[in-house]
């Protein structure tokens, strides 16, 4: 558009960054002392990936909206603040508020509202986040009904979520190791596809559904999960974990994973796509009974022991046998691939083993003397029993004491399997790490209602999932800085957001809202998370 001999114009430039793109008033005129075209721009806003539209930055008329005189709010009230304030300055500070403004738009609020109730009230339902919102600020800062939240969780597509994934992992550590594990999940909703009756660790009769979880290992963040049918058992799912993470240009990857999800077609699959991992290994395998028993007694040397967790380590290096079948030679390629083996020992744990294998051999003993006999067992009868039956004695139990010996002689002992050159000791600290998945899944069920799922249709069950894992993530960030910052002795992670949410954001007709008073010990939680003290805003 021309204007009195200026040429006004809107211009659009993303950030490479953030992936962002902004909209610049630029205006160009003529400039006669120099003879050239002279250009300036403005910043208008950014633009709603979704929509188009091109939405005001705060930055936008700043002048001009100081002078604007407040909205005047129509009665007085009193919110609390003071937690839901700080998960939303940790949204920003780890990256989340900014990937789910690019992947989700004007969703973005709604989410992170709901997704902060979860947080805040672990033990409530969805169903009464009509009530909390009334008592409470939170991002979307209007209402959010019932239908609304039902609607949101039908409107999330799985494009918009794999490219959230994509955002989130670029922001993890360089060369950390990502922890994997996965947890089952019960569902009243039987028609939905990936819901199926399986082994279920709980005990749960419920039709289940598996959900995998990848964890930063050094940022203790979740960036990424992946819902499977509940009958699939864990070591089926690591190609399929790989084929996701490929077919989200996730390069680089190294993994560390428990030995549920141990097989050799595993490992091979790893070593043959040149991906670090450290994997558990089963002390019952042939390539770690051997190295056990060639190394046992440097494995108990005095300088191979951790003081401060009194475990025994050492490292072997050794030959894995690797076979990868050639399609298009429709042959299979036979060859050795270095690897390392380190091994461990710790004395408590050879006593509970002991333990352990004591009871369990009794509990076979009493099935076979009593002919009450499990068909799940029948491996373990054959192996540490021999039955006979006799005319004149009748039945006879006899254990196989050589057989017991020998499992009693690798109590206590374990291995960890690695494609990276590295010291037992900084071995176990990774593997240790993936602890934090464990406790990612216990905040899943427990604290963010994912326990039992509600809900009837595919697209409202993906919805919520995500949702759920976005609090998962705040609830990590809390964690990762009360351990980082030593808050544990002082409180649990429920009595510091307790503790938070004292603090009430006051509101009157004809001005700005206010926070009230923030007390010393309140003050020091935001320092330790090295956000703003809410009342300096």
């Amino acid at each position: 558009m021309i204007n009195g001999g200026i040429y006004t114009t809107i211009v659009y430039k993303k950030d490479m960054r953030s992936g962002i793109t902004y909209a610049y008033d630029s205006k160009s005129h003529w400039d006669k002392e120099k003879q050239q075209s002279r250009s300036t721009q403005r910043l208008i806003g950014r633009v709603d990936p979704v929509t188009g539209e091109i939405v005001p930055t705060d930055g936008r008329n700043r002048k001009a909206k100081a002078k604007q005189p407040v909205k005047p709010s129509q009665d007085f009230s009193h919110k609390y603040y003071g937690a839901t304030y700080l998960l939303t300055q940790l949204a920003v500070k780890t990256g989340l508020v900014q990937d789910l403004q690019a992947c989700f738009g004007n969703l973005t609020d709604m989410i992170l509202s709901i997704a902060e109730y979860l947080v805040l009230e672990p033990e409530s339902t969805l169903y009464r986040f009509n009530h909390w919102q009334n008592m409470n600020v939170h991002p979307a800062n209007q209402p959010i009904s019932s239908q609304k939240s039902s609607d949101l969780f039908g409107h999330i597509t799985e494009d918009q979520i794999s490219n959230f994934f994509r955002r989130q992992s670029r922001r993890r550590i360089p060369d950390e190791y990502w922890a994997y594990d996965s947890t089952l999940i019960s569902s009243y909703s039987q028609g939905l596809k990936q819901v199926r009756y399986g082994h279920n660790k709980e005990h749960d009769p419920l039709a289940q559904l598996n959900l995998l979880l990848v964890y930063g290992e050094q940022s203790g963040l979740p960036f990424y999960y992946r819902k499977l049918s509940g009958s699939i058992p864990d070591v089926k799912t690591v190609m399929k974990l790989l084929d996701d993470l490929e077919a989200l240009d996730i390069d680089k990857t190294k993994l560390v994973m428990d030995r549920a999800f141990y097989s050799k077609a595993n490992v091979d699959a790893l070593l043959g796509q040149h991906l670090k991992f450290l994997i558990g290994i089963r002390t019952g395998i042939k390539l770690v009974r051997t190295n056990l028993l060639n190394h046992m007694e440097e494995l108990h040397q005095f300088q191979n022991c951790d003081d401060n967790s009194g475990v025994y380590g050492t490292t072997v290096m050794t030959e894995w046998s690797y076979e990868q079948v050639r399609r298009y030679k429709q042959d299979t390629l036979q060859e050795k691939r270095r690897v390392y083996l380190h091994l461990y020992f710790n004395n408590d744990r050879h006593a509970e083993d002991v333990r352990v294998l004591d009871k369990r051999l009794g509990e076979l003993y009493h099935e076979l003397q009593t002919r009450q006999h499990l068909e799940a067992h029948a491996k373990d009868y054959a192996k540490f029993f021999e039955v006979k039956t006799t005319p004149k004695r009748g039945r006879q139990v006899t254990p196989k004491d050589e057989t017991i010996k020998q499992a009693k002689q690798f109590c206590g002992y374990w291995a960890l399997l690695t494609h990276e050159k590295m010291t037992a000791s900084q071995a176990l600290h990774i593997y240790r790490s993936k602890d934090i998945i464990k406790k990612g899944f216990g905040n899943i069920k427990d604290r963010l209602n994912g326990r039992r799922l509600l809900v009837s249709s595919e697209k409202s069950l993906n919805g919520k999932i995500f949702v759920q894992f976005i609090g998962l993530i705040l609830v990590a960030g809390v964690n990762q800085v009360m351990h980082s910052k030593q808050l544990y002795r002082q409180y649990s992670l429920q009595q510091l957001l307790d503790r938070l949410d004292e603090v009430e954001q006051f509101t009157a007709p004809g001005r700005a809202p206010k926070v009230r008073e923030v007390q010393a010990d309140q003050a020091g939680i935001y320092d330790s998370f090295d956000i703003i003290n809410p009342v300096s805003l």
